[in-house]
């Protein structure tokens, strides 16, 4: 595989190949493709349990490679997820971000952490 996808379609076809290859579609569906990817989530979520936000935001190089490897496998679980279920994931990105400019306007929303409901 490439080292370097230009795209989420070029990484999705290169993760359905190589899933296809060690016949893992099988169990790629949904449910458990969902499920995998909360549990990578716990995973980058562990290396900041006990942190202050300071300890966080200065994590040592070794700790900022292990959490950039477990922010790959969300990606990587996210974009099959999406793939299985018949997502462009870059559209519903994309649509997703209109919303929340309607839910957030800038000025209501601007230095604040509210919830949409709240401003």
């Amino acid at each position: 595989m490439p080292s370097k996808p230009d795209s989420l379609q070029s990484l999705s076809a290169q993760l359905a190949r190589f899933a296809a290859a060690r016949d893992w579609d099988q169990f790629h569906n949904p449910k458990n493709l969902a499920m995998a990817l909360a549990g990578e989530a716990g995973e980058v979520l562990e290396h900041f349990q006990w942190l202050t936000p300071d300890e966080a935001a200065d994590l040592p190089a070794a700790t900022r490679e292990e959490v950039a490897l477990e922010c790959a496998d969300v990606l990587l679980y996210l974009i099959r997820l999406c793939d299985k279920l018949g997502t462009e994931l870059a559209a519903a990105a994309g649509r997703k971000l209109v919303l929340n400019a309607q839910k957030y306007p800038v000025e209501k929303a601007r230095g604040k952490m509210t919830k949409y409901d709240k401003l």
